[in-house]
């Protein structure tokens, strides 16, 4: 165990889907489910890949056929709520690495925690499934008293209710929304390559740091 050090931040928020834990196969066979029982084609695995990151509502909105009227997607959204509340842990597992590094990151003080576009129930149910006992504090969706990201509103949130300004606060996650968020936010973003986006796409979308492992990201915030 490394002994405490000077801290290049204080607090680290991380995003949740291609960040800290592998949801793909999950949210797809929710999604899959969800149309099925609409009668709607379905999807593949690299296609629900590209619509994760804006919400449950934007990947639903997403997957379903063009054109398809604002009630039936209405339909389709509960029948994946329903169907993912009860399977979103079927084979959702932590990247490689990282529940080692929360122990880490707290044992040499930082405070940790989640803010997602992932369904709040969700979020809460992972984080104790996973992570018990290793987050501060976790934050999903809960729209519309806080907007989603990019918006700060979470981030900010998190910050204020543990007392870490933004000067002190890094922002971890695999997407464009993340950068956004991190920017909006005013705190320090580090982009993860291992995620659902690409290391050429990040940087297309304005990534400034990023890293591939996990090894990376520690030497990252505890350097």
């Amino acid at each position: 165990m490394k002994g405490m050090i000077v801290l290049r931040y204080k607090l680290a928020v991380f995003d949740m889907d291609g960040t800290i834990l592998n949801t793909l196969e999950d949210l797809a066979a929710s999604v899959d489910y969800a149309l099925d029982k609409s009668g709607y084609p379905l999807r593949s695995i690299d296609e629900v890949c590209n619509f994760v990151g804006n919400g449950i509502r934007k990947l639903i909105e997403r997957s379903v056929p063009y054109g398809t009227e604002l009630k039936d997607i209405d339909i389709v959204h509960e029948h994946f709520t329903s169907y993912y509340k009860e399977h979103c842990a079927d084979t959702t597992k932590p990247y490689e690495g990282i529940v080692k590094l929360m122990d880490t990151l707290r044992e040499n003080g930082y405070k940790t925690a989640v803010v997602s576009n992932k369904a709040d129930y969700a979020v809460q149910e992972l984080c104790e499934e996973y992570f018990s006992g290793k987050f501060d504090m976790a934050a999903g969706e809960q729209q519309p008293r806080y907007q989603k990201k990019p918006a700060p509103d979470l981030v900010n949130l998190v910050m204020e209710t543990l007392g870490v300004s933004n000067k002190d606060t890094v922002y971890i996650g695999d997407s464009d929304v993340d950068i956004m968020t991190a920017v909006n936010s005013n705190v320090d973003c580090i982009s993860v390559d291992w995620g659902f986006r690409s290391r050429e796409f990040l940087i297309e979308n304005g990534a400034g740091t990023i890293v591939s492992s996990v090894c990376e990201l520690e030497e990252l915030l505890l350097s």
